[in-house]
């Protein structure tokens, strides 16, 4: 029903906030008591700002199209674009656009957010520079890079462009990934001591640079850039003059020094401003002059502007209930954020820098893995206060509804790695926010399921609005609505998420019959669009690493090859171990553990040379510590000159084949273990799956390899050799289970060929094989019947799939050697790729000898105990 004489709301403003408002206020108003004009700056639709650089993927703006189309065809809303408001008039209660129409208002909403800062620099008008705030100005951006790269041409002797973004926040890596995804090298010059330095410690910055690193984006930190130059040649931009006596040559740069609110139609109209801009609003986001309300970036409020959707969100609903006749105020600022960029995983929230009193933090490190974990707790331990989460960020969903509440485990359990035992289920309260970009509690969401009739996550998410906005929250919200489910008796969708209906599964097997070979080709076959985005479908953080798994097993070529390099995790990136300190770490291939003199010599020499730490691993293999990226390819071509080759310590694949000396040497041995144990891992070497797998073979009951703790363990017996499945060491250690007893050498491997080809194409993404083993149908049994008996009639599939990745098997380390597109990767700085940093200062880890120099090498001289760990000085 439309009331007869409707109210009219005037929105100056487009954006994300101003969307959200119409659309809350055409939901709510049921009996049509206000019509509302929506003032557009731009010629477009509001879009997701959130997804911004996507857009150089996408190419096409509706897929950043927010909402349902139809709401700017609604009778009661009208949607001006390209139309700029030029004056208000608070006393006549108008509004003046740029062709000069009056528009009369009853209310008044100024929605017109920020405007990128320009930092006072000279140069910044050069061509080449360029903001990054719209959808414009990436166009823009995209066509300088673009135009570039066809004028210098694409021949051998065509130099990598060079970028260089000013700012080192959100937006601004944001915007270094973007450089990186049109091909440039780019370089983030931060004036401040790190990276992120508004939402993350120091601590968490550091992981976070080894991040980006590892993407081939570079980091100069406490850097004032003094002026930008430009190109004698050109008259463009060509280099930037930092305030050290430093410089950066640059083909391109992008000005990400933060934003600035749009608060001059207000300054202009006699509206209160604060002293750092920003139209004041009280908690109802009225502002001093009656009958106008400010929301989204432009409101100051509680003394602030808040440059995140999630409080413009929330300012947006306040002034819908305002407008209906509610009392709603502003509930406060959820300032948590997450950084969108693949392979980085960044997520702070909270209390992050443990400002309240006495607040103490819980910190966890994996060198290994290259993450930084902390969680911030009230002075008893019990009540989360905030956290940072970078290189691993799974649990932000799960911790961020828990702020302000008692932890329901230790805070340790919370910080352990996924698969590994990991963050202690947790049945979230209902009043806990579970969406804070729209206010959605986990209550709501149950709601949906129990009293609106929502059966999957699509349903959910058109019902609540839950995860329509930076999608984050969505792996939580999934979670929730299949718990509700089973709880009610119904069945669980088994959908991978929204954009794809099938089971990782049922989509493994699609993509190996249609013979797919990239992310755009599957999601264009089996993508779909849910309700309330438009546009081709295009994936999430979900799906998007499933892909890239399914994608790697089966055998989809080098993991560096053209699109599949960007779907790749941060450690497969560089095909080596990130480490705390920013180096990594190598680890050739030892199979079995068995190595020969002259093996050991190079290894060693390699190490001497090179100033590396050497540890023997748990998987009898040798580790060595403190390489710099640009000394990878040096270090991996003196190994596979030697015949080592990638021992995959870095991807969800085969890592080792462990093994006891078996009958050759041992007097209780009864069967060649070592042997045994060298066949296996030269047979499933670079065996990408879903999570990583580990082999043992031991050579008589006594067990010295410890088989029964891994994936698959192989115990020798007077007969042949008894094989268990299903076995894991680690935070949460399972046995294996007895799956076959006394089989030869070829029954046993054809066995495991099919137990580790049927865990691959059955399990889910990330899901151990102990854990699979208990959800896959018919547990051992089950398994057992598949591959022993062939009850599904699919061995012969997984004899051959197996066959074909032995033969298709080529080491990943020789690959880059060969490749020089993919050799560039592999640099500290992009435009001195065989430079090491000269701000990183060594000092010496636990006894370990520095690198020879030259002079050194010819002098014979004996070396000091010297570098591995990097320190930024």
């Amino acid at each position: 029903m439309t009331a007869q004489h409707p109210r009219h709301l005037v929105v100056v403003g487009g954006g994300m906030v101003a969307q959200r408002l119409v659309e809350a206020l055409r939901a709510r108003d049921e009996a049509g008591t206000w019509r509302v004009t929506v003032l557009a700056e731009e010629p477009l639709a509001p879009y997701d700002r959130v997804a911004l650089t996507s857009y150089f993927g996408a190419r096409d703006v509706s897929e950043l199209t927010l909402g349902d189309p139809a709401l700017w065809e609604d009778e009661l809303v009208t949607l001006h674009r390209d139309r700029a408001v030029t004056a208000i008039d608070p006393q006549r209660r108008e509004v003046t656009d740029r062709l000069g129409t009056v528009h009369r208002y009853d209310e008044l909403v100024l929605a017109t957010g920020s405007r990128a800062a320009v930092p006072p620099i000279p140069g910044t008008d050069l061509p080449g520079v360029f903001v990054y705030r719209t959808i414009d100005d990436v166009a823009a951006l995209r066509g300088w890079v673009e135009g570039l790269r066809e004028d210098q041409g694409r021949g051998p002797r065509a130099r990598p462009l060079r970028g260089a973004v000013i700012g080192g926040g959100l937006l601004g890596l944001e915007a270094a990934g973007a450089l990186t995804a049109l091909g440039a090298q780019a370089t983030v010059v931060q004036f401040g001591t790190h990276l992120m330095d508004a939402q993350i410690d120091l601590g968490g910055a550091q992981a976070l640079t080894r991040l980006m690193n590892a993407q081939g984006i570079a980091v100069r930190t406490s850097t004032a850039t003094t002026q930008i130059r430009p190109s004698r040649r050109t008259r463009a931009v060509g280099r930037l003059d930092f305030a050290d006596g430093g410089r950066l040559d640059a083909d391109v740069v992008v000005l990400a020094t933060g934003v600035r609110p749009r608060d001059e139609l207000a300054r202009a109209a006699g509206l209160e401003v604060a002293d750092r801009g920003g139209a004041v609003v009280d908690l109802a986001c009225r502002t001093s002059a009656p009958h106008v309300w400010a929301v989204g970036e432009v409101a100051c409020i509680e003394g602030r502007c808040l440059g995140l959707v999630a409080p413009g969100y929330a300012m947006a609903e306040v002034v819908v209930d305002r407008l209906l006749g509610g009392d709603a105020t502003f509930p406060g600022a959820d300032t948590a954020t997450k950084l969108k960029f693949h392979g980085v995983d960044v997520a702070s929230f909270g209390d992050a820098f443990a400002a309240s009193e006495g607040a103490m933090e819980v910190v966890w490190a994996d060198p290994v893995g290259g993450v930084y974990k902390k969680l911030v707790l009230s002075d008893d331990a019990r009540t989360l206060l905030g956290g940072v989460l970078v290189g691993d960020a799974s649990a932000y969903a799960t911790l961020r509804p828990l702020v302000g509440t008692a932890l329901p485990a230790e805070p340790g359990a919370f910080l352990l790695p996924e698969g590994g035992g990991g963050a202690p289920s947790v049945e979230l309260p209902d009043d806990a926010a579970v969406c804070s970009c729209n206010n959605v509690s986990a209550g709501t969401v149950r709601a949906a399921v129990t009293e609106q009739g929502c059966t999957d996550l699509a349903g959910v998410k058109a019902c609540t609005r839950a995860g329509t906005s930076c999608g984050s929250c969505l792996p939580l919200v999934k979670t929730i609505v299949g718990t509700e489910l089973e709880r009610a008796g119904i069945a669980v969708s088994t959908a991978l998420c929204e954009h794809i209906a099938l089971s990782r599964a049922q989509l493994f097997d699609a993509v190996r019959v249609a013979d797919l070979h990239t992310f755009s080709e599957i999601i264009e076959r089996f993508g779909t669009v849910p309700a309330g985005e438009s546009g081709p479908a295009r994936g999430c953080d979900i799906c998007k690493p499933v892909i890239a798994s399914i994608l790697a097993s089966l055998g989809n070529g080098h993991i560096l090859d053209g699109e599949q390099a960007t779907l790749q995790d941060t450690n497969d990136h560089v095909l080596a171990n990130i480490q705390k300190d920013g180096t990594y770490s190598v680890v050739p291939r030892i199979p079995g553990g068995e190595i020969t003199p002259e093996g050991l010599v190079v290894i060693g020499q390699v190490a001497q040379e090179f100033g590396l730490y050497t540890k023997i691993t748990g998987g009898q293999r040798i580790d060595m510590f403190g390489a710099r990226i640009e000394q990878l390819p040096q270090i991996w071509a003196r190994l596979v000159e030697a015949g080592f080759e990638s021992g995959h310590a870095y991807g969800k694949s085969l890592r080792t084949v462990k093994s006891c000396v078996g009958s050759t040497w041992c007097r209780y041995g009864v069967q060649d273990s070592v042997g045994m144990a060298v066949r296996l891992e030269l047979r499933y070497r670079g065996l990408r799956s879903p999570h990583k797998i580990k082999l043992g073979v031991s050579g008589c009951a006594r067990e010295c390899a410890e088989a029964r703790s891994k994936d698959v363990g192989v115990i020798a017996t007077e007969k042949g050799w008894n094989v268990y499945v299903g076995g894991n060491g680690g935070f949460a250690p399972r046995h294996a289970q007895l799956l076959a007893e006394d089989l030869d050498d070829e029954t046993l491997v054809r066995t495991i060929d099919r137990f580790l080809m049927y865990y691959i194409r059955t399990a889910d993404w990330l899901q151990r094989s102990a854990r699979w083993m208990e959800e896959v149908e018919g547990g051992l049994d089950g398994v057992r019947a598949v591959i022993m008996d062939d009850t599904l009639g699919i061995c012969a599939d997984l004899d051959a799939a197996m066959q074909a990745h032995v033969d298709s098997y080529t080491d990943e380390w020789k690959a880059v050697l060969t490749d020089p597109d993919k050799l560039r990767r592999f640099g500290s700085f992009v435009n001195a790729p065989d430079v090491a940093d000269p701000d990183l200062a060594y000092v010496a880890e636990r006894g370990q000898r520095r690198p020879a120099t030259d002079a050194e090498r010819s002098a014979g001289a004996t070396l000091i105990a010297g570098p591995t760990l990097a320190v930024r000085s």
